[in-house]
């Protein structure tokens, strides 16, 4: 699968949590969720993916974690909050490039319609 049909499965899933659970829960209450849609569709998914940086050839581990990292390809970076802003999109600008992954998908459960919710972010070209 490429980065966009991997990004067209993880939105339709969270399409299916979000009709499910409704908007008000708590991120790690929709990432459980999303996790077990995405294995449930046969997706190779790994959560809380540690990121290290790499500054002057020294590996440091500061304690960035990937919500979700879809088929080694896609970031996932779940939000629950009442609006998203520069931060949120800053932070998955930067894992995408410290990651070296093209695509993710900032989502934020907290709204009436998820279709409002998803902001996909582009590293480079796809």
């Amino acid at each position: 699968m490429n980065e966009n049909e991997i990004a067209k499965a993880i939105v339709n899933a969270a399409y299916n949590v979000h009709i499910e659970l409704g908007p008000g829960l708590l991120e790690s209450a929709y990432e459980a969720y999303l996790l077990y849609e995405l294995k449930d569709r046969g997706l190779q998914v790994v959560a809380q993916k540690e990121l290290p940086i790499i500054y002057r050839d020294v590996r440091l581990t500061c304690g960035y974690r990937i919500d979700l990292l879809v088929e080694q390809k896609v970031i996932v970076e779940i939000k629950s909050v009442n609006i998203l802003n520069e931060v949120h999109l800053a932070q998955t600008i930067t894992y995408l490039k410290l990651s070296n992954c093209k695509l993710g998908l900032l989502i934020n459960f907290n709204v009436a319609k998820i279709k409002d919710g998803i902001k996909r972010v582009i590293n480079g070209y796809l």
